[in-house]
């Protein structure tokens, strides 16, 4: 490992920096440096300093280096506490709008129920009891994708030296799927929906604002003017849960209600108001309950089922898989495929009636 050494642009000091290579990004600073001309003892005490911790650094890298493909860890590199590595980890890895990661960590914690763990007590009986911690925590994909992360940090582990074996080998990550289908509308009951008056006329305007774009509450929740673009048949906003952008492509329902809330707000002017203004979660989901109770719908249903229906309404009519999962604002369709998808059947009667003909029926009773 080599060191650089240049002048600063005043040229009263030399900085030290890392040679890792020519390429961009391959030659950090230190953070270290001398006066070139040290002016009084502080500045030649600071130089005599400086000098010492970049042999030390020297010496450091020297170490780790020798280190590659053993099972001994330099002591400047261990960190006795597996929770400082992890939470290392987790600021290296993090990519915008994936909140796994993180999320792994908080639970880890949380799990553990103390500040300090050292990595000795991280074994595989411990993975197994984390595992079943998040299964009776969550449902879905959510024990699997923290389980996964909580897998990765113990793999970099395991290469950095903390194991010889890493501790999550034999443990694979799981997922919980509900046994509680969640309902959704068909187009029957959107009809009737729009058609029946409720209590609150913005709860019920967000509502069917989501039902015809995708949206989930929280998004519609924040949902302000700045973010709409309505001059166009599409319109692009953050969503609140994943920081990822998503298109909102606008049925002429959603459409409606939008011109319908501006024509409403008292700050027109203002970009930064709200197109709802809603009360809170626990709030909207009471008011539209008692909305469903005056339709002819007999489900229960959430402020998370139009985002579903949304999707499924879609799938119905043959729209392939990758659009609907951009029009919801995903990456990828494993989630339509796994979540967001039909699984109950419309009507069981028209569909069984695709079979043979019961005119078929007096052959069968002559034979």
């Amino acid at each position: 490992m080599n060191f650089l050494k240049r002048k600063n642009k005043k040229g009263n000091k030399i900085i030290f920096y890392y040679d890792y290579g020519r390429k961009k990004g391959q030659r950090p600073t230190t953070g270290i440096f001398i006066y070139t001309k040290p002016k009084n003892q502080t500045e030649k005490n600071h130089n005599k300093q400086s000098l010492s911790l970049i042999e030390l650094k020297k010496s450091q890298l020297t170490i780790e280096k020798q280190a590659v493909g053993t099972a001994f860890i330099p002591q400047h590199k261990f960190k006795a506490n597996f929770l400082d590595y992890y939470t290392d980890y987790v600021k290296q890895h993090q990519r915008k709008g994936n909140r796994h990661l993180q999320n792994s960590l908080t639970q880890f914690k949380a799990f553990m129920g103390k500040d300090f763990v050292a990595p000795i007590e991280i074994s595989e009986n411990l993975c197994k009891r984390f595992r079943r911690y998040l299964l009776d925590k969550y449902t879905g994909e959510t024990p699997s994708d923290y389980y996964s992360r909580f897998k990765w940090v113990l793999a970099a582990a395991t290469v950095d030296g903390y194991y010889l074996q890493n501790p999550t080998e034999k443990v694979s990550a799981k997922s919980n799927p509900s046994t509680k289908l969640k309902e959704f509308l068909e187009v029957e009951e959107y009809l009737d929906l729009i058609k029946t008056p409720c209590l609150n006329a913005e709860v019920q305007e967000a509502f069917i604002f989501c039902c015809y774009t995708g949206l989930r509450w929280v998004d519609v929740f924040t949902l302000s003017w700045e973010q709409l673009n309505r001059s166009v048949l599409t319109t692009r906003i953050i969503q609140a849960k994943t920081g990822l952008p998503v298109t909102l492509t606008l049925h002429p329902i959603a459409k409606l209600i939008l011109e319908k809330r501006k024509r409403l707000l008292d700050n027109r002017d203002n970009k930064k108001a709200l197109v709802f203004r809603l009360p809170s979660a626990d709030g909207a989901n009471k008011i539209l309950l008692q909305w469903i109770k005056a339709t002819a719908i007999n489900k229960h249903i959430t402020w998370s089922c139009a985002r579903l229906s949304f999707s499924i309404l879609l799938q119905d009519k043959l729209v392939d898989d990758a659009t609907v999962a951009y029009l919801l604002g995903h990456a990828t369709t494993e989630q339509v495929r796994k979540t967001y998808k039909r699984h109950r059947p419309k009507d069981q009667t028209t569909t069984i009636s695709n079979l043979p003909s019961p005119e078929l029926l007096p052959y069968f009773l002559n034979i």
